[in-house]
């Protein structure tokens, strides 16, 4: 054990070997023959598949405008804010299937799967999208009925006689 480190500096001409050599690995965009890009976004019981494509900034969802499928203009701008922090609201076409849930479960499924298509498609947005939590599955779902309860954790009216 004679190759102790007594100070910083010992230290760092130990540690910076080979190491200073390394490069950083660069992550290639997924872009199909097509042109587009897939991300599959999940909240509640909802699933959204949903491409994007170099376009004039219209989204579809299954098969309808947005304005049509989303009535609700709070909806409308849940699916737009990945698109809008990128800066990116009238460069992609965007084009969503989604099953499951109600509207705002359907609203956060296309949300998540626009931001991961994004990163599919350009990479380096990942590091704008990621601070907003656009990239993170919301765990939170209907908790089950319990036997014995009137709900999930409403008992029954409760009666003396």
């Amino acid at each position: 054990m004679s190759d102790t480190a007594n100070s910083l500096e010992d230290l760092k001409s130990v540690t910076t070997g080979d190491t200073a050599t390394e490069e950083v690995a660069v992550v290639e965009p997924k872009i199909d023959e097509h042109g587009r890009a897939y991300g599959t976004g999940r909240r509640k019981s909802a699933t959204a598949r949903v491409w994007i494509k170099p376009g004039t900034g219209k989204i579809t969802v299954n098969g309808k405008d947005q304005e049509q499928y989303f009535a609700r203009p709070v909806l409308r701008m849940v699916i737009e804010q990945p698109l809008v922090e990128a800066e990116r609201r009238t460069e992609f076409d965007v084009i969503c299937t989604v099953k499951g849930s109600g509207l705002s479960g359907q609203a956060g499924a296309v949300r998540h799967g626009i931001a991961r298509a994004l990163v599919n498609y350009e990479p380096g947005l990942r590091a704008v999208l990621k601070p907003f939590g656009y990239l993170t599955r919301d765990p939170r779902t209907v908790e089950r009925k319990k036997y014995g309860r009137a709900k999930a954790r409403r008992s029954f009216q409760f009666s003396k006689r």
